[in-house]
């Protein structure tokens, strides 16, 4: 990943277009796919949808859900013991992209569940413009936050802000961590340790399968593992 660096770019939107179309060609008949939520998965559901593979779903949001369906897409319950245990592939967009090819997701605050997809699935694919590549992670960090006891979960935080925002589909309080952090694996097991946190935005190198960035007019595809 050393050689994946920010390149600017006039409108995000053609990148995205072009990351989420070279990533809907990973997928192969007949795989169970999992799909992201944000702006750049909105451009990979329709690319998926007009190979018109034979693909078993699950979203990792409503707003994913509805739009997959619409496109004619079949998607499937992922909760409860009874549901799909794995996954061949999942894409899904990032906040920040490290070099080291750790993570910032949830912006839009659908982190717990897009983590839980991503931890299912054998490869795990990024895709983002080349705005979203930085020389290092910075806040805010997405949470999810129990609300029995939240004031205590706030104190013992510290420095989070709630967003004004609807509770998360699994009745989720949605807050950004803002304090400055020099090693995300060290803020990860802060809050992963902490009570009264459901999930956070910090995802892990080690998740990560490949980072597939829209640069200008190309795409640069960087394997982690």
């Amino acid at each position: 990943m050393r050689d994946l660096v920010r390149v600017g770019t006039v409108s995000a939107d053609p990148e995205k277009l072009l990351a989420a179309e070279a990533a809907a060609q990973l997928v192969e008949d007949g795989m169970l796919v999992g799909l992201g939520t944000g702006s750049t998965v909105a451009f990979l559901l329709p690319a998926l949808a007009a190979r018109g593979l034979n693909l078993r779903c699950v979203a990792t949001s409503p707003r994913t859900e509805q739009a997959a369906r619409a496109l004619g897409m079949k998607v499937e319950p992922f909760h409860g013991a009874g549901a799909i245990p794995s996954l061949d592939i999942a894409i899904d967009g990032a906040d920040q992209v490290a070099p080291d090819g750790w993570l910032v997701k949830g912006g839009g605050a659908a982190h717990t569940r897009e983590k839980a997809v991503a931890a299912a699935a054998d490869r795990f694919v990024v895709i983002v413009s080349s705005d979203k590549v930085v020389d290092a992670l910075s806040p805010p960090v997405p949470l999810e936050l129990l609300e029995y006891g939240l004031a205590g979960t706030l104190r013992r935080l510290g420095a989070v802000t709630l967003r004004d925002v609807p509770r998360s589909p699994d009745g989720g309080v949605i807050a950004d961590y803002t304090d400055e952090f020099d090693e995300p694996s060290e803020l990860a097991a802060r809050l992963s340790a902490a009570v009264g946190v459901v999930e956070h935005g910090l995802f892990p190198a080690e998740m990560v399968s490949d980072v597939v960035v829209g640069t200008g007019a190309r795409v640069e595809t960087r394997s982690l593992r």
